[in-house]
């Protein structure tokens, strides 16, 4: 790790943050979750589903509370761009996961619990001469003025939105000091790289970054929305056009299941509700089968030749498949069509059609056409470097097969030239390499000279972040 200096800003900070004392916060906001931890470590502590429930007016966060209730809707504070959308409910999701579930908890002040002032260890809100405790206010007003907050954010996140960032940690949370870093650059970092390509292949989108000197270059980075949702469509698609059809029945709506054979209709006894269940709420259970078969099913076509190829399907007919059990109790073999169901990814030509324009993929947004456009905004002499540093992140990109065909594909597009791809071997280190390379830069001493301290952000305001964190 030591790639230090790029990271440096042109704009020296006139107040340095040096509290080495406390762990700072790394909070790594997606679309499908929100992963948040203590800088220094090797895995978040907390990774809470981005999707939250929304009930009478209340907000509920956490998996554990998603259950189905009369009125109870499923939300996400983002949006598919992995971009916050409602504000009010992501600054009560990051509060829920960075104060309630990592900080220890603290005592309840007497304003608070209705009690007077008692020898039950609890924090006086007022001194002996009657006047404000402020320690005790501070510690309910600013929750984290303890800790260094470090936060990702998307490569294509608006200037308004970063400064929303810093405003939220400074203001509500009272951060003594703040930091907003580029996920590819942190995905980079995590795998020891300054200078990389970054293939992102997330739950919403997947994203190609080039990486020089630990800079995010601007012209190189491409998006598709070709990620784990829209894979989880192809799957739908195959499902429907099934011989016997797969209908998608979620966990909560089983009763009670019997054994079936392969291909044989389910046995099941489903569970009767009084009330309509939430089309928001069905949808998220039934993405959690299409996870579980994206997980134990679907794998890549590692070629060499192309899946379309005349008799490649007749070919892989002929070897073992993999069964797959719906919670229903019904099953079947998947053998060709547990190929072609990843393959628009990397071919256009090969995806299911769908009727929906989110649905559709076109060439442009299939793998290799964006690490070509990614490739071409990068200047010719840096191209040979960035190749030699492809790393992978992103939990769809644990698809088996995956870096074998992309290997495969950046050989035929750059002859050559020489690939190395690195890619976590660890699921979960893969899955949270953002996380983890934010973790890792928060640690570092020779990084407490980035941070924007309070006192920067009180004489310069939230723009400050547009202007240090490059």
């Amino acid at each position: 790790m030591s790639h230090q200096q790029p990271l440096s800003s042109s704009v020296q900070p006139s107040d340095i943050y040096g509290g080495d004392e406390v762990s700072a916060l790394v909070l790594d906001p997606g679309y499908i979750n929100t992963r948040a931890g203590y800088a220094g470590e090797e895995m978040p502590k907390q990774v809470l589903p981005s999707f939250y429930g929304h009930i009478n007016g209340r907000d509920i966060f956490g998996d554990e509370y998603i259950v189905p209730k009369p009125g109870f809707e499923v939300r996400n504070y983002m949006n598919r761009d992995s971009v916050v959308e409602d504000w009010d409910a992501a600054t009560r999701m990051w509060e829920h996961v960075l104060v309630k579930r990592l900080q220890p908890e603290r005592s309840t002040p007497p304003s608070k619990n209705g009690l007077n002032i008692s020898d039950d260890g609890d924090v006086p809100m007022e001194d002996n001469d009657g006047n404000n405790n402020e320690d005790a206010m501070d510690a309910l007003e600013n929750p984290l003025a303890e800790n260094p907050l470090l936060m990702t954010e998307a490569p294509w996140n608006s200037p308004k939105a970063r400064e929303k960032a810093i405003e939220i940690s400074m203001e509500t949370w009272g951060v003594p000091a703040f930091w907003l870093s580029k996920t590819p650059v942190l995905a980079a970092f995590a795998a020891g790289k300054a200078t990389a390509l970054v293939i992102d292949v997330g739950g919403a989108n997947t994203s190609v970054t080039a990486i020089h000197d630990g800079m995010v270059l601007k012209r190189s980075i491409q998006r598709s929305p070709v990620g784990g949702v829209w894979l989880s469509g192809q799957i739908r698609k195959m499902w429907d056009g099934s011989e016997p059809k797969v209908d998608v029945v979620p966990r909560f709506m089983i009763e009670s299941k019997k054994p079936v054979e392969a291909g044989a209709p389910a046995e099941a006894n489903l569970r009767k509700f009084n009330f309509d269940i939430h089309p928001s709420f069905r949808a998220y259970e039934e993405e959690r089968v299409l996870t579980e078969f994206k997980e134990s099913v679907v794998e890549v076509w590692r070629g060499p030749q192309r899946f379309t190829t005349p008799g490649t399907e007749d070919a892989v007919r002929s070897q073992p498949g993999r069964v797959f059990e719906m919670p229903d109790g019904s099953n079947q073999m998947w053998r060709e069509q547990r190929f072609k169901v990843s393959e628009g990814m990397w071919d256009e030509t090969a995806a299911y059609n769908s009727t929906d324009e989110e649905g559709r993929v076109t060439k442009a947004q299939t793998i290799p056409a964006l690490i070509k456009a990614a490739l071409e905004g990068v200047d010719v002499d840096l191209r040979p470097n960035i190749l030699g540093n492809v790393v992978v992140t992103g939990s769809t990109s644990l698809l088996n097969g995956f870096n074998d065909r992309l290997n495969h594909e950046l050989a035929q597009m750059y002859p050559g030239v020489k690939i190395k791809i690195h890619a976590a071997g660890l699921t979960t280190e893969r899955r949270f390499g953002a996380w983890i390379g934010g973790s890792i830069l928060a640690s570092l001493g020779t990084f407490h000279q980035m941070w924007i301290s309070r006192k920067e952000y009180d004489e310069n305001g939230a723009g400050i972040v547009e202007k240090r964190c490059k």
